[in-house]
């Protein structure tokens, strides 16, 4: 059954549908509804609602919850995630599932409640301190974001790693008609690195300390090879109208909206455009872009930020077509009509 929730709202109960009952967060705007909606639900499902004293408080307490075998998240926005990174870091070093979301906002600094999407090199490029990545997933609408939820945890689980969400302060505040299927649980159970007693058994540890080179060396080539498995099995991406496009516009959640508005415009005024919209934004669609640049006069790329992902489509493309960018800061988003008007601008070039 569908009903009207925001996206905050919605992807806080597809956390509990998905089997989450270990939610650890702090108050910051634009995520507060989902901190306040997890602190009404959890003792519904027998789960644990803890407000921290701190971001950096939750991320551990996060750390905890997956070293003892349970599944377990936290929210927050930009500069609340910032503070978490290093506990992030050490989530990523002990092979641990974890779902982090952060409905970003404008920056740098404290900047303001608005949406932005300025988090991306945190979030893509590793944060914190070491050779580590993230799986980040990004939806552009609230009926997306309640699957990617699920998706996250799955992934999280099927590859000990920390999974962040990509949300923006417009996507967590706005309502739309959502469904989220009950009894939706990812399956999990305590597997043979949690640290869940040693009785009957040998003991356990979960480092991510090596002291001796040779052996944190060894250590991070195991992750290399994990995250070369993720980058060959997880790529996500929509591409909508591209096979004859001679204009491609690479846009991720909000932005992508609205760049698909400017796609249907500009298709009915016989103008050839399509849209990649990378769902992973770690591991990146590097191969899509690559192939669709050999065709395409040009690409637009799309942000609200100076100018993040493009960098990334300039890694994809190899200089085989041109890249521009188009984006809008400090909690403004770029609107269908300026979108519009970028392309008409390339296409007289």
């Amino acid at each position: 059954m569908k009903q009207l929730m925001t996206g905050n709202e919605a992807m806080a109960e597809a956390a509990i549908q998905a089997g989450c009952r270990h939610y650890y967060g702090y108050p910051i705007t634009p995520q507060n509804e989902f901190t306040a909606y997890m602190s009404r639900r959890m003792p519904q499902v027998g789960g644990v609602f803890i407000q921290s004293e701190s971001e950096i408080a939750a991320i551990y307490m996060v750390q905890g919850s997956a070293a003892a075998g349970f599944k377990a998240m936290t929210s927050s926005s930009s500069p609340g995630i910032s503070l978490k990174q290093e506990g992030i870091s050490y989530i990523a070093g002990q092979q641990l599932p974890a779902v982090i979301l952060n409905v970003v906002r404008g920056g740098p600094g404290l900047g303001n409640i608005g949406p932005g999407q300025c988090d991306y090199f945190q979030a893509t490029k590793g944060g914190g301190h070491g050779d580590y990545h993230l799986i980040v997933l990004a939806p552009s609408t609230v009926q997306e974001g309640t699957e990617l939820v699920r998706d996250a945890f799955e992934l999280a689980i099927k590859y000990r790693n920390p999974v962040m969400l990509l949300s923006d302060g417009r996507l967590g505040q706005m309502m739309e008609p959502v469904e989220i299927p009950e009894g939706n649980e990812v399956p999990f159970s305590p597997a043979d690195y949690t640290l869940s007693g040693n009785k009957g058994r040998k003991s356990r540890w979960l480092l991510s300390l090596f002291l001796k080179e040779a052996e944190l060396e060894a250590w991070n080539e195991e992750l290399q090879a994990k995250y070369d498995k993720i980058k060959e099995n997880e790529v996500r991406y929509e591409a909508i109208d591209i096979d004859d496009a001679d204009y491609i516009i690479v846009a991720y959640g909000t932005s992508a909206r609205n760049s698909k508005e400017a796609v249907n415009r500009l298709r009915a005024e016989g103008v050839r455009v399509g849209i990649i919209r990378p769902i992973t934004l770690w591991p990146f669609p590097y191969d899509a872009i690559s192939e669709a640049a050999q065709h395409a006069k040009s690409i637009l790329v799309v942000e609200m930020s100076a100018g993040q992902m493009v960098e990334d489509v300039y890694l994809a493309t190899k200089d085989s077509c041109p890249v521009f960018f188009y984006g809008r800061m400090g909690g403004v988003v770029p609107t269908a009509k300026e979108i519009y008007q970028k392309v008409i601008e390339i296409s007289k070039k």
